[in-house]
């Protein structure tokens, strides 16, 4: 019976083992995605989760853009108009048109397009709330012409104008000849995200298996043979010997390990180094934060020590925020004119946005000194030639 037990266990054929985990990096949807239509929403959505460089930049485009205020030729109207732009509700228990204008050029960044509501009151003389939309619930229907378009919502399968087309605001950022749907700031993103997420994805399994150190126990009998069950035994007793070395040294204390035999204990990964990726993940940065039109210190990413904002930087910057106003003022310019015919106001009006400051103080200072040095300089020269005299 033995010999046959033996027989058996030899004849026994080695299972394969495959250690290694399944796991993916959690943003599967960056994977194999070609964006063809309206669907890469989630897409843009599922970048700004994934990589916090793209979503701060979104986020800084948007503050630099900076407030919006209104002059109007009648002091009344606009003390009345400043009065509903800081009040008018714009949802989830958040006040001010500043306030719209912030989630409404986010989605316009993110999404290409962003789509908004004039909502008026009961009587109709007066503008409620001002609310967003998802871009993604709205398609647009185009007319006979360029000029005509509509805005349709999409129930059981089709395509229905939505009521009220003068209530509805739509902005479609930098629209391509044959899409009237706009093109997203991240369109570019999408393949360049996927590189730098298996990049972070497998340093972290790396890390994962060389950081947290294994121990291998070898244990080789020398002058003795064991059968199987004392080798087992002894396996055993080896084990549970080391699992209470290293607890204890989890508790604070130092414990010995101690066996008799030839017993090698090694490190497994240690002789593996984790691969460099400063570099990889630098040369992607670079094509992530120059879509944006930051510079990149403003990001956190000081990859000069001397790096500051040049005046060339903050003249690029200038105009790609002064690009994105134009976008909005037909947003503001709208709002406006419906409140101040609500109210019975004829009076023009003037869209004034916040100035952009992206100089130091300090320069600024600089500079002024220099243009009235100019300017002293020019006055004593021209009362030298005589032209004053002559004039």
């Amino acid at each position: 019976m033995r010999s046959l037990r033996r027989n058996k266990t030899k004849g026994a054929a080695a299972a394969a083992v495959q250690l290694r985990s399944s796991g993916a990096q959690p943003f599967g949807a960056l994977r194999s995605y070609i964006p063809l239509s309206t669907g890469e929403t989630r897409l843009y959505r599922a970048i700004r989760e994934a990589v916090p460089v793209v979503d701060a930049a979104i986020y800084k485009l948007v503050r630099l853009t900076g407030g919006v205020q209104v002059r109007c030729g009648n002091e009344r109207a606009e003390r009345e108009l400043r009065e509903f732009l800081c009040t008018v509700p714009t949802g989830r228990g958040q006040y001010g048109f500043n306030t719209f204008m912030e989630r409404y050029l986010d989605s316009l960044l993110t999404c290409g397009r962003a789509v908004g509501e004039i909502v008026p009151s009961g009587d109709g003389r007066e503008i409620a709330a001002l609310l967003c939309a998802k871009p993604e619930t709205v398609e647009v229907q185009e007319g006979d012409n360029p000029l005509d378009f509509k805005l349709c919502a999409r129930t059981t399968g089709q395509c229905v104008p939505l009521p009220r087309q003068d209530l509805l605001l739509f902005t479609p950022l930098n629209p391509e000849a044959e899409s009237p749907y706009g093109v997203s700031l991240l369109r570019s993103m999408p393949f360049l995200t996927e590189l730098l997420l298996k990049i972070y994805y497998a340093m972290g399994q790396n890390w994962e298996r060389c950081g947290n150190v294994r121990f291998a126990v070898t244990y080789k009998p020398q002058g003795e043979e064991l059968d199987r069950g004392q080798a087992q035994e002894r396996a055993e007793q080896i084990a549970q010997e080391w699992s209470d070395a290293m607890q204890s040294g989890r508790e604070g204390t130092v414990r010995d390990f101690v066996s008799v035999g030839d017993v090698s204990i090694k490190a497994i990964g240690a002789d593996n180094q984790i691969p460099d990726s400063e570099v990889p993940v630098r040369q992607i940065l670079e094509q992530l934060v120059a879509k944006t039109g930051l510079p990149p210190f403003m990001l956190g990413l000081n990859w000069s020590s001397t790096e500051r904002m040049s005046s060339q930087q903050a003249d690029m910057l200038t105009t790609e925020l002064t690009a994105l106003r134009r976008s909005l003022t037909p947003v503001v310019e709208r709002v406006c004119r419906l409140w101040l015919r609500m109210h019975g106001y004829g009076c023009g009006f003037e869209v004034v946005w916040d100035d952009i400051n992206l100089q130091d103080e300090v320069e600024e200072a600089r500079a002024a000194l220099y243009r009235e040095q100019a300017r002293k300089l020019r006055i004593e020269n021209d009362e030298s030639e005589g032209v004053y005299g002559d004039q």
